[in-house]
C-alpha cells in the first residue's frame, strides 16, 4: 500500500468521524431535553458498559486487523484469510451471547445497589440496562468485522457505512423520542435496531472484500495457535486500558448522585470527542506501519512515524487547548444552559488535557503493535492500574469529580514521560527527543501561545451567537497558526497549492 492510499484512507476516516462528531454533538442537548440529566447519566453507564465489555474482545479485532494487513501483502493467502475470519467470527459471536446474558442477569443488581437515582424508578433502570445488554451484544461483532476491513485497507468503504449508520442512529432516535416515546427505554430500543443493521452490514461487506477461493471457509484452531501470543498480549493490554479509562466512571457512578454523574459524563463526552481526530490517523497508519516492519524498511518507517506524529499533534493540540481554555463558554453555547456550564466546565478543562496526552500516545502504540510488541504497554498499564483505583477513590472523596479528572491528567502525563523513553530504547532507537521537541513540543508551544492571546481578548458575557463567533474564530486562528508552524503540515499545504496551481495552468 502506498502513501497515496494512506492519505486517501485518512481523508475518508476524517470525513466519517467528522460527520459522526457533528451528529453526536448536535444531538446531545436534544437527548438531555427529552430525557433529563439523570437519563443522560444512564446513557453514560451504557457507554461504560460497552467499553468494559472490551475486556472480552481478547485482542481479536486488532489481531484480525494486523493479520489481514500482513496476509494481504503476500500472495496465495486467500484461503488462510477466509479461514481466519471464520474462526474469529465464531468466537466473537459466542462472546457476544455471553455479554448479553451477563448484562441481563446483572441488571437488577446494578439498578438497586449501585446507581443512585432520584427521578428514574428502579424498574425503569433495570429494564433499560437489560435493553442495553441486548444492544451491546448485537453490536459486539462489529468491532471484529471493522478490524478486518481496516486491515484490508477498505477505510473508505467502512467510513461510508459508518456515516450512514451514524445518521440513522442519531436522526432515528430523536424521531423516536419526539414522536413515539420520550423515555430512556425507547432510546435503548432504537440502539438495538441500529446495532443489528450495523453489524450485519459490515460483516457482509467484509466477506465480499475477501479474496475468493474455491474451498469454503472453516474454523481452524491452528490459526489461533499461530496468533495467540500477539492476541494474548494485546488482550492483557486492552484489559488494563479499559480499567484505566473506565475506573473513574465506575467509582464516580457509585460515589456521586446520578445527576452529578450526568454532568461528569457530559464533560467526558466533549473531552473524548478528541478521539474522533485521533482514531482516523491511527486506523490508517497502523496497517502501513505493519507493512513497513514486514518489509524491513526502517528508514521509511522512521520518516512516516515522525510525520504522522506531527500530524497528530497538529490535529488534537489546538482543539484540546481551546476547549481547556474556553470550556465554560463552549458548554454554554452548546447546551444553552448556564447551570450545566457551571457544573461541568472545570471537569471538562481537566479531562480534555488528559485526553489530549492520551491521544498523543496512539501512534507510538501503533508502532509497538506493528512490531508485535505488546509487553511494554501491558506492564506499564498494570503498574498504573495498581495506583489508579486508590488514587481516584481518595481524590474523588475529597474533591469529587474534579479530583477524578486530575488523576486522568497525571496518569497520561506519566505515559508521555515514561513510555516514550522506554519504547525508543528498543524501537527506532534515539528518536524520542525528536518526538518530544519537534513532533509535540513545537505544535504545543504555538497552540498555547495563540490560545493565550485569544483568552486575553475574550469578550465577557454576551449572547450565544456572539460567543459562538468568537470561539469559531479562536479555533481557526489557533489551529491555522499551528498548521503553518509545523513542517509536515506546512509542506502538505505547499504541495496542495502547487498541485492546484498546476491544474489551473493546465486548464488555461
Amino acid at each position: 500500500m502506498g502513501l497515496s492510499l494512506v492519505k486517501k484512507n485518512v481523508v475518508a476516516n476524517f470525513a466519517s468521524n467528522g460527520w459522526m462528531a457533528l451528529n453526536g454533538v448536535a444531538l446531545v442537548p436534544l437527548y438531555i431535553k427529552f430525557l433529563g440529566i439523570e437519563a443522560w447519566g444512564l446513557i453514560g453507564i451504557f457507554v461504560s458498559l460497552q467499553t468494559i465489555c472490551l475486556l472480552l474482545d481478547l485482542g481479536l479485532s486488532t489481531t484480525l486487523n494486523r493479520e489481514m494487513a500482513r496476509l494481504s501483502a503476500g500472495e496465495n493467502n486467500a484461503q488462510e484469510m477466509r479461514n481466519l475470519v471464520r474462526t474469529l467470527e465464531l468466537i466473537s459471536w459466542s462472546l457476544a451471547a455471553d455479554i448479553g446474558v451477563s448484562v441481563f442477569a446483572l441488571a437488577p443488581l446494578i439498578a438497586n445497589h449501585w446507581l443512585q437515582a432520584s427521578r428514574l424508578s428502579q424498574e425503569t433502570i433495570t429494564h433499560a440496562i437489560r435493553v442495553m445488554g441486548l444492544a451491546i451484544a448485537l453490536q459486539w461483532p462489529f468491532g471484529l468485522y471493522s478490524g478486518g476491513l481496516l486491515g484490508l485497507q477498505r477505510q473508505v468503504l467502512l467510513s461510508a457505512i459508518n456515516v450512514g449508520i451514524a445518521t440513522l442512529r442519531g436522526a432515528g432516535v430523536v424521531l423516536v423520542l419526539w414522536k413515539v416515546s420520550p423515555t430512556v427505554q425507547a432510546f435503548f430500543s432504537w440502539q438495538v435496531v441500529i446495532s443489528i443493521m450495523q453489524t450485519c452490514l459490515v460483516g457482509w461487506f467484509l466477506w465480499r472484500c475477501l479474496p475468493h477461493f474455491q474451498t469454503g471457509p472453516s474454523f481452524q484452531s491452528k490459526l489461533l495457535r499461530a496468533t495467540w501470543r500477539f492476541a494474548a498480549g494485546l488482550s492483557g493490554t486492552t484489559v488494563m486500558s479499559v480499567i484505566l479509562t473506565q475506573m473513574d466512571k465506575i467509582i464516580l457512578s457509585r460515589l456521586l448522585s446520578l445527576e452529578i454523574f450526568g454532568y461528569y459524563v457530559l464533560a467526558g463526552a466533549v473531552a473524548t470527542s478528541l478521539y474522533l481526530l485521533v482514531l482516523p490517523v491511527f486506523s490508517a497508519l497502523y496497517p502501513r506501519f505493519t507493512q513497513l516492519v514486514s518489509l524491513g524498511d526502517e528508514a521509511g518507517l522512521k520518516q512516516l512515524y515522525h510525520h504522522s506524529c506531527q500530524l497528530m499533534s497538529v490535529l488534537i493540540l489546538p482543539v484540546s487547548i481551546v476547549i481547556a481554555f474556553f470550556s465554560r463558554a463552549i458548554l454554554f453555547v452548546w447546551t444553552g444552559n448556564s447551570t450545566t456550564a457551571e457544573y461541568a466546565h472545570l471537569v471538562l478543562s481537566i479531562l480534555v488535557i488528559g485526553t489530549a496526552l492520551n491521544g498523543l500516545m496512539h501512534l507510538p502504540y501503533a508502532l509497538q503493535l506493528a512490531y508485535g510488541w505488546t509487553r511494554l504497554a501491558f506492564y506499564v498499564n498494570g503498574v498504573a492500574v495498581l495506583i489508579l483505583a486508590p488514587s481516584i477513590i481518595l481524590m474523588a472523596s475529597i474533591y469529587g469529580a474534579v479530583g477524578a479528572a486530575i488523576i486522568w491528567v497525571v496518569l497520561n502525563g506519566g505515559f508521555v514521560l515514561v513510555c516514550i523513553q522506554l519504547m525508543h530504547r528498543r524501537l527506532l532507537k534515539g528518536e524520542q527527543w525528536r518526538w518530544y521537541l519537534e513532533d509535540v513540543g513545537l505544535p504545543l508551544a504555538v497552540s498555547l501561545g495563540t490560545a493565550l492571546l485569544c483568552l486575553l481578548i475574550m469578550p465577557t458575557g454576551g449572547a450565544r451567537v456572539g460567543l459562538l463567533t468568537f470561539l469559531a474564530g479562536t479555533t481557526l486562528f489557533v489551529a491555522g497558526s499551528t498548521f503553518l508552524a509545523v513542517p509536515v503540515t506546512r509542506e502538505i499545504l505547499i504541495e496542495y497549492l502547487r498541485s492546484w496551481r498546476a491544474r489551473v495552468f493546465d486548464a488555461s
